[in-house]
């Protein structure tokens, strides 16, 4: 297993991702029905929107699997928010940062990863929109370009100011 690099710019990507406020809070329906639209889309078992913190990442919004986050070390976005292009891995077990990763080898058996960058308007990657899957998989140009959407939906929520209502 090959534990992901640090960004560049590590300390400004952080700062940007902490100064959203978002890290921890509880589960928001307009995160929850991306990630959902995400596994109907696909015809994945697994979808999260997940923000890559210091040293692990945390899932916003998440389908398929049981944990809330892991340790950035075993993460798949940890690599995606490196490439501005996103990260495609049509099979784990071919792929040498990937083929004896624990996420990979046990629960969930992740054979397929396909994730999107969440680049806020300063350039900084906070997390991924992902998507994956239990068996090996291919990803043509209308998935790329649908995930890509989905990701920036995913970006607009979370750079938006949250409305209150007037009294």
């Amino acid at each position: 297993m090959i534990a992901p690099a640090y960004a560049r710019h590590e300390a400004q990507r952080l700062q940007a991702l902490r100064a959203l406020l978002i890290l921890d809070t509880p589960p928001e329906q307009r995160f929850e029905r991306i990630v959902d639209f995400a596994v109907s889309e696909f015809d994945v078992p697994m979808a999260a929107i997940s923000l890559v913190d210091a040293d692990r990442q945390w899932f916003k919004a998440v389908r398929g699997l049981s944990v809330c986050e892991t340790s950035r070390d075993v993460s798949f976005c940890g690599h995606a928010i490196l490439r501005p292009d996103g990260l495609l891995v049509p099979d784990t077990l071919l792929d040498p940062r990937f083929f004896d990763n624990p996420l990979v080898q046990h629960e969930p058996r992740v054979r397929f990863y396909a994730g999107a960058p969440l680049l806020l308007r300063g350039g900084e990657a906070v997390g991924t929109l992902c998507v994956l899957d239990t068996r090996p998989r291919e990803f043509d140009r209308l998935d790329h370009a649908v995930l890509n959407a989905l990701r920036d939906l995913v970006v607009e929520q979370l750079v938006a100011p949250k409305v209150t209502a007037c009294s």
